[in-house]
């Protein structure tokens, strides 16, 4: 199938998936010079002439769709017995390759891909065309988070995940995602898509299908009959809304979910915004709560007294006794009668209020209401107290207030209390702590560590050191603190300190193999000192390091002390007596003494001395000098020209230089032997300077003719 083209003008490049009734291919329009997606019956279906016309007409459609969220549908036809549709090539993941690798996704982003979904959904439904089989394989993200819908009413796949039904009138689809009036064969409508879409969210959210079982039919059944497990989206900490907006897509009759996929996308736009909508809103304010018509919320009051005359009666006859006794008594009287009917009306009073109060605390034995007890959520965090009160049936909004023992977003109080008896959709208000009062932290940057301390203990806070760092500030001053200066915190936070290490201690350098002043230069750069040591060295030049310590990379104190050890050059030697030696023994003593002969000697002409002994050195014998110093030696020579006539060539040098001479040029003469010195110019015995150049004559054997071979007598 490679590289072959369709029509003459899609070629088919790799192979991308494979689906129960085709093949996906990435390919290239040859005509358009655009990349595509080619997909491919398999070849038991483009057989099949019912399924070819549904295949073309439903394709036909699809490709009438025009939106961001869709999978655009560029072509269709056929090419020999295969049926074929070019597609827009989408570069992204599958939404189930993406919860497969991630498992649930974080629920903003299940409601911005629910979001998409439900736009492309609302324009296709808006033109007359049902999805049926909504899933994440047939959802494409792109690398930028645009969400595509694929696969509008082509081929569904078959194999053990899906539902297969040829017959006419009932439709394909995946079974994990089947409305229950797809799974009944009945007549499909929008609604059923937005089933479709309410089982993807409940897989984003928690991670796992809200209906699952061995065969597919099993799956089919609990679609139909089997109550949606809230408890998954309880566990994933789906937010009220949310959750309201999945359990609504998901109810089993067509109906009672959401009329339109327009209608879920602003629902999830107000989820996104708003968490709480459409079970009350926790805020400062409550101006977002829906709009409704609720009965006043009025305190309990006491139950009527049981007495059968009014109060007042019982004051009045009290009244009338004080009269009778004011008229019949002193003034004396009169007062103490008076502070009796002040004793009587409080008793009177507290005896009251102790029968209206037992009373309300028994109110629910004495006067049954007909509800559900509300459960206790104060100390629960804001987002489970929610959870708990959305999934037992009651409506929930809530305020912030600031509170010094409960944590920061957990429940304070609730209204109605725990044990209420409250019909179902009753509404519960929460008060959820802000935490601790906010306090302005003061900016301590640049104070000593103790002096920091000192300032946010009194502004209410405690403090840690977050770290410290090298820097030009002083040891131990703060740098930086978190919460920065003048932000708010609560009473008894926390805040972080940086404290300063001081400046940066300085790292050593490489200092080996250089000059002893070029080392001093750089280290005392540093702020660092220097201690010499002196060694000696045949290898390293003089004034030369050797080594130091610390070594190279080493983070020292600023005033640390680098010591180098300096090369002192080579080591003292005594120089040899080579007195009374040829040249040639002397030079050889001093090069294995370790000494450097200089060349060419000196001479000094003393017929009494032996020709070519050394009668003087300098250094002199015994002088200690380094290795490798030069030693100059003064020979003794006769100061006459020696005879070397009948010698080599090579003997003849050897014994000029001996001599004090030096060996000039050599020349050829027909006279002598081949090969033997004649003579030499100056001639052997003559007085000559030393150091003087002498030349030499050769012998090449010319002149010697061979005797003539013997002839025969003539005859007569």
């Amino acid at each position: 199938m490679d590289a072959r083209i369709l029509n003459d003008r899609y070629r088919i490049e790799s192979r991308l998936g494979d689906g129960g009734m085709a093949i996906v291919y990435c390919g290239t329009d040859v005509v358009l010079r655009r990349r595509v997606a080619i997909k491919i019956l398999r070849e038991q279906y483009a057989s099949d002439e019912d399924f070819v016309k549904r295949f073309y007409y439903e394709a036909e459609a699809a490709a009438k769709l025009s939106h961001p969220n869709i999978v655009t549908t560029f072509d269709m036809g056929r090419d020999g017995d295969e049926y074929f549709i070019v597609m827009e090539l989408v570069d992204g993941a599958t939404l189930a390759e993406m919860i497969r690798a991630d498992g649930r996704l974080p629920e903003p982003v299940a409601i911005d891909y629910g979001i998409q979904i439900a736009s492309g959904l609302a324009y296709a439904h808006r033109q007359g065309l049902l999805h049926r089989d909504v899933k994440p394989a047939n959802i494409l993200v792109t690398s930028d988070d645009v969400v595509k819908l694929s696969d509008f009413g082509i081929a569904r796949a078959v194999s053990s995940q899906a539902l297969s039904v040829t017959q006419p009138g009932m439709v394909m689809g995946s079974v994990y995602y089947l409305s229950p009036e797809q799974a009944q064969g009945h007549d499909l409508a929008e609604t059923s898509d937005l089933y479709s879409l309410g089982a993807v969210l409940y897989q984003m959210v928690t991670g796992s299908l809200p209906f699952s079982g061995d065969t597919p039919v099993t799956v089919a059944l609990k679609h139909v009959s089997a109550a949606l497990p809230t408890l998954e989206l309880a566990n994933a900490n789906v937010s009220p809304a949310l959750l309201a907006i999945v359990t609504r897509l998901l109810e089993k009759q067509p109906a009672d979910r959401f009329a339109s996929a327009n209608d879920v996308a602003v629902a999830l736009r107000e989820a996104r915004e708003s968490p709480t909508l459409g079970t009350g809103h926790r805020g400062r304010t409550l101006g977002d709560a829906p709009t409704m018509r609720i009965e006043a919320v009025r305190a309990p009051q006491p139950p009527p007294r049981r007495s059968a005359s009014p109060d007042r009666a019982a004051f009045a006859e009290a009244d009338d006794a004080a009269g009778e006794a004011v008229a019949a008594t002193s003034a004396s009287t009169a007062d103490r009668s008076g502070l009796v009917r002040a004793l009587v009306f409080a008793m009177l009073l507290l005896v009251a209020t102790g029968i209206g109060y037992a009373l309300y605390q028994n109110r629910a034995a004495l006067f049954p209401v007909a509800g559900t007890a509300l459960p206790d959520v104060a100390g629960s965090s804001f987002a489970q107290a929610q959870q708990a009160l959305v999934l037992a049936g009651f409506t929930v909004t809530g305020t912030e207030a600031y509170d010094e023992r409960v944590p920061a977003d957990h429940v304070v109080s609730q209204t109605p209390p725990a044990g209420t008896l409250l019909a179902k959709g009753g509404l519960v208000t929460l008060v959820v702590s802000k935490g601790r009062a906010l306090v302005g932290v003061p900016d301590v940057n640049g104070f000593t560590l103790e002096d920091a301390r000192k300032s946010l203990a009194a502004a209410g806070f405690r403090t840690r050191i977050g770290g410290s760092r090298y820097g030009p500030e002083p040891k131990d001053r703060v740098v930086a603190q978190n919460p920065p200066g003048g932000r708010k915190l609560e009473t008894n936070g926390t805040v972080a300190l940086v404290l300063s290490k001081g400046p940066k201690p300085p790292t050593v350098p490489s200092i080996v193999s250089l000059t002893l002043d070029q080392a001093r230069t750089l280290v005392e750069s540093l702020g660092l000192k220097v201690e010499i040591a002196r060694e000696a060295s045949d290898n390293v030049p003089e004034n030369n390091v050797m080594s130091q310590d610390p070594r190279p990379g080493t983070q020292v104190a600023s005033d640390a002390v680098i010591s180098l050890v300096v090369s002192s050059g080579p080591a003292m030697e005594a120089i040899p007596d080579v007195s009374g030696k040829s040249l040639d023994e002397a030079t050889s003593a001093l090069r294995q003494a370790g000494f450097v002969v200089a060349d060419p000697p000196s001479y000094s002409v003393q017929p009494a001395n032996a020709t070519g002994n050394v009668i003087a050195q300098e250094p002199a014998p015994g002088e200690k000098r380094k290795r490798n110093a030069r030693v100059a030696l003064t020979v003794a020579v006769a100061g006459t020209v020696p005879d070397v006539a009948g010698m080599s060539l090579a003997q003849a040098q050897g014994v000029l230089r001996d001599n004090g001479y030096r060996p000039g040029n050599v020349a050829d003469s027909p006279d002598g032997a081949a090969g033997k010195v004649v003579r030499t110019e100056p001639e052997a015995n003559s007085t000559l300077r030393p150091g003087e150049s002498v030349s030499i004559y050769v012998g090449t054997g010319a002149s010697v003719v061979p005797s003539p071979a013997p002839t025969a007598a003539a005859t007569p």
